[in-house]
């Protein structure tokens, strides 16, 4: 079976979600998918790589999805569970935690108390 077969639910969301220069190659026992997405979609696209490889063990994907900048240079991130500021920056290269906080005074009084299902301003 190859990877592209084992890993076909995976580039078929990639392909429906709208992943731009989207490149799917198979090389070494490692399947590389490349492109450009939205933060939400290069999320959806971790969530069903996890559902099919749980805690990553294959250690056969290699996922470079670039986050899109949706042209504004802010982004909207919809809060999961388990998710900190800290941990949603981490997406975010140049963005800190604190950069997030101050775009979103206006819905977070206390930057440790953030809620899933938040819709929250990236500063781009």
């Amino acid at each position: 079976m190859s990877l592209q077969d084992k890993y076909q639910e995976l580039i078929s969301q990639a392909n429906s979600a709208g992943v731009t220069n989207l490149q799917v190659r198979e090389q070494d026992n490692v399947l590389y998918i490349d492109g450009e997405a939205t933060a939400e979609v290069k999320d959806q696209l971790w969530s069903t790589y996890e559902k099919l490889d749980p805690e990553m063990r294959s250690a056969d994907v290699v996922m470079n999805i670039a986050v899109a900048d949706g042209g504004g240079g802010e982004q909207v991130y919809e809060v999961k569970s388990g998710d900190s500021l800290s941990k949603i920056a981490k997406n975010y290269p140049g963005v800190s935690w604190k950069d997030i906080f101050e775009a979103n005074k206006d819905q977070i009084k206390d930057p440790n108390l953030i809620y899933p299902g938040q819709k929250l301003k990236i500063p781009g």
